[in-house]
């Protein structure tokens, strides 16, 4: 059976169906005046004069039909095609809104102005990420089906040491990266390219592309990024450290240079032996305080690995707040819990915090609370103060660094560093609710709470 879309085609195209059509709709009118015209009193040739002239105007008027029809249609093939090769600037005459032509043609325009705003926001777009993707430090590398590279930066230019004409469509086992295109991502990998060598975070997506399954690499250099926090940590490190030496050196040289012009003297004076003793009273304080200082600093560089075993939550809290003696410290009691902790490094932790919320809230006549909760895999202990709060939180953690006068500035560093060593976390932040600072300490379960075991 033969398809009516295929029939369409044999008879004819469409202007010549719109010609049929106009010619069979004047036809009985045609017929009629033709009839009339054989059966009139006229003389021959008038009638055939007259019936050539409806003859011509039957045809005449069909083709004007078919032009005023297939005419717009022919301008609105045109504006689409127009749009189909993506010239937006075309636009139609005639676009009104009171027939049905001009509202198509009204239509057509304002689909015209709308890609055309969509086309310069794409390019705009495009623009703004391949200059994004020029300029950022960090190397962008993607790879079709067949792992083809098919897309590179500027700063993968420079890791893979060629120019993007030169390895556009290479294999990433020809570039020697096939390692980058398995296993899992994010991840941390140490290996050198012909750029560089260093430790570098490999992370990878996918995204689709003319239907076409492709795989997107970025590889950040962290060398760079640890080197310059190792820099800063030194040069924090140094400054304290000259700091709290020069606080030491600074009177012991000056003291003992006024003991030598004492000693050299003559005659010396009565006080002499008074003086000698104050002088070396004070340099024997000054060196046993850096004594201390450098104690404190070994102290805090060979905290040894934790030794876990299990810490009863409840009592471990209890027990610490029965070591402070200046205040009665509120306890709020969480769940029952068990964790697998060392517990002289988590009594440490645990007196810094709560001795510094109690000076804190000394200084106010405040209080301090302790409380802990444990959800899934994580124990959360906080301890709450209402002191003054905190002022400085820029070197908060930064061994030595300290605003009490009598202050050794490691409980902090020490405390955090004891938190992650079992793997949890220290922070310290201004409360909300009230005046003072909240010191929230997590920690992983090593084992099930009691209710659960119950």
């Amino acid at each position: 059976m033969t398809d009516p879309r295929e029939q369409d085609l044999e008879d004819g195209r469409f202007e010549r169906r719109v010609l049929h059509i106009a010619l069979l709709a004047g036809a009985p009118a045609a017929a009629i005046a033709f009839g009339f015209l054989l059966t009139s009193d006229l003389t021959p040739r008038a009638t055939w004069t007259i019936a050539a002239l409806l003859l011509t105007a039957w045809i005449g008027g069909a083709f004007v039909l078919r032009e005023r029809v297939v005419r717009p249609i022919q301008t609105l093939s045109n504006l689409l095609e127009a749009l189909r090769e993506g010239d937006f600037s075309i636009r139609a005459r005639g676009a009104r809104t009171d027939d049905a032509l001009g509202l198509a043609l009204l239509e057509i325009n304002g689909l015209s102005e709308t890609l055309r705003h969509q086309r310069v926001g794409a390019l705009e777009a495009t623009n703004l990420l391949r200059s994004v993707m020029a300029e950022i430090d960090v190397a962008v590398l993607a790879f079709d089906a067949d792992q083809r590279l098919r897309l590179i930066n500027r700063a993968g230019e420079r890791l893979l040491g060629h120019p993007s004409a030169r390895i556009l469509g290479q294999r990433a086992a020809d570039l020697g990266i096939e390692h980058c295109l398995k296993g899992e991502a994010p991840r941390t990998v140490t290996t050198g390219f012909p750029g560089g060598a260093g430790r570098w975070e490999l992370r990878r997506t996918t995204f689709r592309q003319d239907g076409l399954p492709h795989q997107l690499v970025v590889l950040s250099d962290l060398s760079r990024a640890l080197r310059e926090e190792e820099r800063q940590a030194w040069q924090r490190l140094v400054r304290v450290l000259s700091h709290e030496i020069n606080n030491s050196l600074t009177p012991i040289h000056s003291i003992a240079g006024s003991l030598a012009d004492l000693v050299r003297q003559d005659p010396p004076p009565e006080d002499q032996h008074d003086d000698l003793e104050q002088g070396l009273a004070v340099i024997r304080a000054r060196s046993a305080a850096l004594s201390r200082f450098m104690a404190s600093y070994a102290r805090l560089a060979r905290l040894p690995a934790p030794e876990r075993l299990p810490v009863d939550v409840g009592a471990w809290v209890h027990r610490v707040a029965s070591l402070e003696r200046r205040l009665d410290v509120q306890i709020r009691n969480g769940p029952s819990a068990c964790i697998l902790a060392d517990g002289d490094q988590l009594d440490q932790l645990l007196i810094n915090l709560v001795r510094n919320a109690t000076d804190a809230s000394l200084e106010t006549g405040g209080n301090v609370e302790i409380a802990w909760k444990a959800e899934a895999s994580e124990l959360e202990i906080v301890v709450l103060d209402e002191g003054p709060g905190i002022s400085e939180t820029t070197n908060l953690f930064v061994p030595f660094f300290t605003t009490k006068p009598n202050g050794s500035g490691i409980g902090l560093a020490l405390s955090r560093q004891i938190a992650e060593g079992h793997g949890g976390s220290l922070s310290l932040e201004n409360r909300r609710d009230s005046q003072g600072c909240r010191a929230t300490v997590r920690l992983p379960l090593g084992a099930r709470r009691e209710e659960d075991r119950q």
